[in-house]
C-alpha cells in the first residue's frame, strides 16, 4: 500500500493485517471492518464496491485502473483514499462530494488536470500529487508552504456556484392587530452579521475566499437589512470601524439612528487595533422612537465586582469579554399605527431594548448561564432607573412596570439549555446541571439574581416569551459542523403580541444544491436574520404591564 507521510516522496510499506483467531470465530465474535484494500493488477472495479458506504479508508493503489466512476461519491464516510500507482488520466468531479476526506493520494498516475470540485475537500490534510503530468503552475503552487491548502483554495475559488438563488423566506402570519384600542406596531430584526476577523478559510473552509471577503458580504448584509426595513435592528459581531464608517452613515440615510459598543477588550488596545474589535449595535427608526439613554453591560466587570471570593467567577466568567447593550427608547406618535389615535398621555411609551452576545464555547455552559443572569439583573436595574424619567406630560415619574422589554441577541444556547430555560420561565434551579456544580451560588445570591431559599431557585422579574422556536426555525446558525437555533427575540408577553415573523431558509434548497454551510454566495453570514412584527399595548393606562415584579 502506498502510504505517504511526505507529500512528495512516496513510500510503499505493506499494510499489516490482524486475523481473528479460530476460537474467537467459533465463539461467535463479530468483526467490524471500516477499511478495505484492493491491490494487485486490478483493471475494473465491481459496482458493489460503492455500496460499502460504511468505509472510512479505501486503498486502491498499485493497480491498473484507468478510471474511477462517479459512483465513488456514495462513500461519504471516507477519510482516506489511496489511488496512487494506477493509470488514471482524470478524476470524476463527484470526488468533491467526499468532504470528509483527510488524505487523498494520487501519486504516479497520468492526471493532467484536477477537477475544480476537488476544492470542496476542505478537510483534506494530506494530498499526494507527485508523478503526474500536472501543469507547472499547479505544481509550483503545491510546492509552496501550505501547498495543499493553496491548491484547494485555488480550485474552490474558480469553481462556479451553480445553485439558484434560495427561495424567498416565507412570512408567517400569527395574528391580527387589535382594532379596539390604540396599540404600537413595530418590527424588530436580530442579526449576527459575522465580523470580518472571524470569516476565515480556517473557520469556513467550504466557502470560497471571495465570498468571505467583507467587501462582498457587507453589501449583501446591508441589502438584507434594507429589504426588511425593521423599525428596530439588533446586530451582533459588528466591527467598530464598520459601525461608524459603514452601517451608521448608511442607515442614517434611511431614517435610523444607532448606538454601539465594542467588546470589553477594546479598552486595553491601541487605537489602531481597537477599530477591528467587534461588538453590538442597536438601530431604531427615528420617526417612531427617540433615545432616552443607553447602557453598556460588561460581563467581565460584573464578574469582578460580584466574585465574592469565587475562583470560578474570576477564572471562567471574568476572562470572557462578552457584552450586552441596552437602549431605553420612547415611542413617538408615528409608532401608534393601528388606525386608532392614542390618547396624548399614552404616546410616549418607554421601551427597553437590549441586544447581547453571549459566550460561544459549548464547554462553558456555566459561563453562558451566569452571563445571562447578570444581563437580566442589569435590565431589572435599568427598569427601576427609568422611574426617574418622565414619559407623560404632567407626570414627574414612571412606574417600573410601565417599561416594556425587548431582548434580542446571539445567546449561543439551544432551547433546552439553562440560558433559555431561565429567560423563558423566569427561574432556574440552583442545582441546574449547566452550573456544573461550580462555586457560583454565593456570588449569584448576593449580587446578581434573586434567590428563593424555599424553592432553591434563582429568578428574574420579567415575564418573557420567545418569538422563535425550532418548530418555526430549526436553525438560525448554519455551518458544516453545527446547525441550531441559538439566536432569539424575547418580548414582554403580557403586553406584546407577535403578529408575524420571518420563516427559515428553505431546507430543500440546502439539500438539493449540496450547500455544506454558510456563508454562501447568497447568504452573507453564518447566521440567519430574525424578524418579528410585534403589537405593544400601553402600560400606564391600566391596560397591562410588562410583567415586571417590583421588589416588596
Amino acid at each position: 500500500m502506498s502510504r505517504h507521510k511526505d507529500k512528495y516522496e512516496p513510500s510503499n510499506p505493506r499494510r499489516s493485517h490482524t486475523f481473528m483467531p479460530l476460537e474467537e470465530v467459533n465463539a461467535g465474535k463479530k468483526s467490524q471492518w471500516m477499511e478495505l484494500e484492493i491491490t494487485g493488477t486490478i483493471r475494473n472495479l465491481s459496482p458493489n464496491l460503492w455500496k460499502l458506504q460504511h468505509l472510512t479508508s479505501l486503498y486502491l493503489n498499485d493497480n491498473n485502473l484507468t478510471r474511477i466512476p462517479p459512483e465513488i461519491c456514495r462513500l461519504t464516510c471516507l477519510v482516506q483514499l489511496d489511488l496512487s500507482c494506477n493509470k488514471l488520466r482524470n478524476l470524476p468531479p463527484e470526488i468533491g462530494e467526499l468532504v470528509t476526506l483527510r488524505e487523498l493520494l494520487l501519486h504516479n498516475n497520468y492526471i493532467r488536470a484536477l477537477p475544480l470540485e476537488m476544492g470542496k475537500l476542505f478537510k483534506l490534510q494530506i494530498l499526494g500529487l507527485k508523478g503526474n503530468p500536472l501543469s507547472t503552475d499547479i505544481m509550483t503552487l503545491f510546492s509552496e508552504v501550505n501547498g495543499t491548502d493553496k491548491i484547494l483554495s485555488y480550485l474552490l475559488d474558480n469553481l462556479p456556484i451553480t445553485a439558484p438563488l434560495p427561495p424567498m423566506r416565507p412570512w408567517i402570519p400569527l395574528g391580527h392587530p387589535n382594532r379596539n384600542q390604540p396599540t404600537c406596531i413595530f418590527t424588530v430584526m436580530c442579526y449576527n452579521v459575522l465580523c470580518d476577523k472571524y470569516a476565515t478559510r480556517q473557520m469556513y473552509g467550504y466557502c470560497p475566499s471571495w465570498v468571505l471577503k467583507w467587501e462582498y458580504r457587507r453589501k449583501s448584509i446591508l441589502e438584507e437589512i434594507r429589504h426588511y426595513s425593521a423599525d428596530i435592528i439588533s446586530l451582533q459581531e459588528v466591527e467598530t470601524e464598520q459601525f461608524y464608517n459603514y452601517f451608521l452613515p448608511e442607515l442614517k440615510r434611511d431614517g435610523y439612528d444607532g448606538i454601539f459598543s465594542p467588546k470589553s477588550r477594546a479598552k486595553t488596545m491601541a487605537e489602531s487595533d481597537r477599530r477591528y474589535v467587534d461588538g453590538c449595535a442597536i438601530f431604531y427608526r427615528t420617526a417612531k422612537f427617540s433615545l432616552v439613554y443607553d447602557h453598556l453591560i460588561e460581563f467581565n466587570q460584573l464578574a469582578l465586582a460580584n466574585a465574592e471570593g469565587s475562583d470560578d467567577m474570576l477564572n471562567r466568567v471574568m476572562t470572557k469579554d462578552n457584552i450586552g447593550l441596552a437602549a431605553l427608547l420612547e415611542t413617538k406618535e408615528a409608532a401608534w399605527s393601528n388606525g386608532i389615535r392614542p390618547d396624548p398621555s399614552q404616546i410616549h411609551q418607554p421601551l427597553l431594548v437590549c441586544t447581547a452576545h453571549i459566550h460561544w464555547d459549548p464547554q462553558y455552559c456555566d459561563v453562558k448561564l451566569v452571563q445571562t443572569m447578570m444581563l437580566m439583573n442589569e435590565l431589572k436595574q435599568l427598569t427601576q432607573d427609568a422611574v426617574g424619567h418622565s414619559f407623560r406630560p404632567g407626570h414627574n415619574k414612571a412606574d417600573p412596570s410601565h417599561t416594556q422589554l425587548l431582548l434580542c441577541g446571539d445567546f449561543n444556547s439551544l432551547l433546552d439549555s439553562g440560558v433559555i430555560e431561565f429567560l423563558n420561565s423566569s427561574r432556574i434551579s440552583a442545582n441546574h446541571p449547566d452550573f456544573k456544580e461550580l462555586g457560583y451560588k454565593t456570588c449569584l445570591q448576593k449580587g446578581i439574581a434573586n434567590f428563593s431559599e424555599k424553592t432553591n431557585e434563582f429568578t428574574h422579574p420579567f415575564r418573557l416569551s420567545t418569538a422563535y422556536t425550532t418548530d418555526v426555525m430549526p436553525y438560525s446558525n448554519y455551518t458544516y459542523d453545527f446547525k441550531g437555533l441559538i439566536d432569539y427575540i424575547f418580548f414582554s408577553k403580557t403586553t406584546m403580541v407577535p403578529l408575524g415573523l420571518l420563516g427559515p431558509v428553505d431546507a430543500e434548497w440546502f439539500r438539493e444544491n449540496k450547500v455544506l454551510g454558510c456563508p454562501h454566495r447568497d447568504i452573507p453570514s453564518d447566521h440567519f436574520s430574525l424578524l418579528v412584527e410585534l403589537e405593544m399595548s400601553p402600560t400606564y393606562s391600566g391596560l397591562g404591564s410588562n410583567g415586571f415584579i417590583p421588589r416588596r
